[in-house]
């Protein structure tokens, strides 16, 4: 099954110290590239193939990329999948470690809030270690008594 990604209302800009920031919804091949670069250095996701990524990413439903409207370097991204009514939930938020401290992942997580799809919906949910609990509270993100059960795919 394919799934489109759902387009931002339009181009959203927001100035940081030291560079202004555009929010797009599909990421170009260069941009791809520095997600892959990105995700190798976290713990999340570090061993993704680009091929993978680029599986994922066409079968996203909200995509968020964070780039410098200069250089159109990717600086962060999100995704979100949705059934646009009851959940949402936000995986690899992620910002380029040179960013980090500036505000581009509050940035971030209100693109994603605000989205005008994604503010309708019940509830967005995502997981997070322990030591990033602190930054998602003040947004109104609470820890749940749930457990997370995954089921992963035997290697080979």
């Amino acid at each position: 099954m394919c799934v489109k990604n759902h387009h931002l209302p339009g181009p959203r800009f927001n100035k940081f110290p030291d560079v202004t920031i555009k929010t797009v919804n599909k990421l170009d091949a260069v941009q791809t590239k520095k997600l892959h670069l990105l995700y190798q250095e976290e713990w999340f996701s570090e061993g993704r193939t680009l091929n993978d990524i680029e599986l994922m990413l066409k079968h996203t439903d909200f995509v968020f990329g964070f780039c410098d409207t200069a250089s159109n370097e990717l600086l962060g991204f999100a995704r979100v999948i949705s059934d646009s009514v009851y959940k949402a939930f936000v995986f690899d938020v992620i910002v380029d470690k040179e960013y980090r401290s500036k505000g581009l992942g509050r940035f971030i997580m209100d693109t994603i809030i605000e989205h005008p799809v994604l503010k309708n919906v019940s509830h967005i949910e995502l997981y997070c270690p322990e030591d990033m609990v602190s930054f998602y509270e003040p947004m109104g993100f609470k820890t749940r008594k749930s457990l997370l059960l995954r089921r992963e795919r035997a290697p080979g």
